[in-house]
């Protein structure tokens, strides 16, 4: 019998709950234990499968707002039970939430439609986050949930980190930081086999090589950005921990609502102007938001709590965003590129939006009714842009697993 709970994403309550099943179960195979305390004190778990020296880590939950990780990770532990093979001389730990802070106020366990994601949406600002943090903070301001995570690196060692994230409209990609190759054929099999669109052109990973169809390879510390605005570089992450042993890591991305228009990898007719006009629009959705937020400030009591941090944040970035795209776009710009950037373009004022909404909703402030029928409009408007259409939720987990799968067999290769 699954573990997974059907057409909902599971809390991270449910995830520990399944886990300790698993490990009560096989306890011959399976251990859990704490390894750190997030800040307000909720315990970091790692579920261990399997006693070789060589090791895979799986992270779950580093961004609240990408629910699927957890049903994969559990997915994952499951297939790695079943399957003598798969731990045969690989021990798989899974690391079931990486920021339960977060999770804890990202509230949207079965969105029927974008605005229900947003109406519960929260994630936190760049230096709030597990991963990123190391990109933003000197080494002695951390937060636990990023010490935790580079611990258990340092302990495990693993040849492979998978880090499980996603998105919320668009397509399937994988960020690598070195390559592995072989895996592009699999994760493209694996997704044409699902109906799910490959995000060719992801704005994710603007200027990076690609191996294959939505495999992307960091590139070297030193090269250029193409969002030089930007303050989190993922070459200071927590992805890169794993190189000092050897290692590597690579995020798999997987939609909630798929559209088919982020995998066109024919050339734009007209980037330059195209990325003029998306960068037009940031700048006035963005000013929109600003607006009510200087209207509301005084009504607000402090200190800041971390959604109202969170949109603050979200909102600093617009305006280096929009000139680095204002500036020369990529020779090579595509549909999808251009697509993607659209999308990202969308994505951050309405997230800033919506968490000031639910900030609004908390003081039962004046200005939430038409702030929310802002978010309503920017949501359904979203939807509309990009065809948006519902992946099953057992078509992302089982997407993610392959990946995932595919990722370590081939990386085991290249490291033999």
């Amino acid at each position: 019998m699954s573990l997974l709970p059907e057409l909902r994403y599971p809390s991270v309550t449910e995830i520990v709950s399944s886990a300790r099943a698993l490990a009560a179960h096989r306890p011959g195979l399976c251990s859990l234990r704490q390894v750190g305390s997030s800040r307000a004190g909720r315990p970091l778990q790692l579920l261990s499968v399997g006693h070789a020296a060589r090791s895979v880590l799986v992270v779950a939950g580093a961004h609240a707002n990408e629910p699927t990780g957890g049903s994969t990770l559990l997915s994952l532990a499951e297939r790695v039970l079943r399957d003598r093979e798969l731990r045969a001389d690989t021990s798989w730990h899974f690391l079931l939430c990486a920021d339960p802070d977060g999770a804890s106020l990202h509230v949207t366990p079965a969105p029927r439609t974008l605005l229900d994601y947003h109406l519960g949406f929260f994630r936190p600002a760049g230096p709030e986050q597990p991963e990123w943090s190391p990109s933003v903070l000197p080494p002695d301001r951390l937060p636990p949930e990023t010490r935790a995570l580079t611990r258990v690196i340092d302990e495990l060692r693993p040849y492979l980190q998978v880090t499980l994230h996603g998105t919320d409209l668009g397509g399937s990609w994988v960020q690598l930081t070195k390559d592995i190759p072989g895996l592009a054929e699999p994760f493209a099999k694996s997704a044409a086999e699902l109906n799910i669109p490959v995000e060719t052109g992801a704005s994710d990973a603007a200027g990076w090589p690609a191996s294959g169809p939505g495999v992307h390879v960091m590139p070297a510390p030193g090269s250029d950005l193409a969002y030089p605005s930007m303050p989190d570089d993922a070459r200071h992450s927590t992805w890169y921990h794993a190189h000092r042993y050897g290692g590597l890591t690579a995020v798999v991305e997987v939609p909630m609502w798929a559209s088919d228009l982020v995998d066109d990898p024919a050339p734009h007719p007209a980037p330059a102007a195209a990325m003029r006009r998306l960068a037009r629009r940031l700048l006035q959705d963005a000013i929109q938001v600003e607006s009510v937020l200087a209207e509301v400030l005084p009504r607000l009591p402090g200190p800041d709590g971390p959604l109202l941090r969170a949109a603050k944040w979200a909102l600093e970035l617009v305006p280096g965003l929009a000139g680095d795209w204002a500036r020369t776009p990529p020779a090579d710009s595509t549909m999808a590129y251009v697509g993607s950037v659209d999308a990202f373009g969308r994505r951050l004022p309405l997230r800033a939006a919506a968490m000031l909404l639910r900030v609004l909703q908390e003081a039962d402030d004046r200005a939430a009714p038409p702030l929310e029928r802002l978010v309503a409009s920017w949501s359904e408007a979203f939807a509309e842009r990009f065809r948006a259409r519902w992946v099953p939720l057992e078509h992302q987990v089982e997407h993610q697993s392959r990946t995932v799968m595919a990722a370590a067999r081939h990386a085991r290769d290249r490291a033999a």
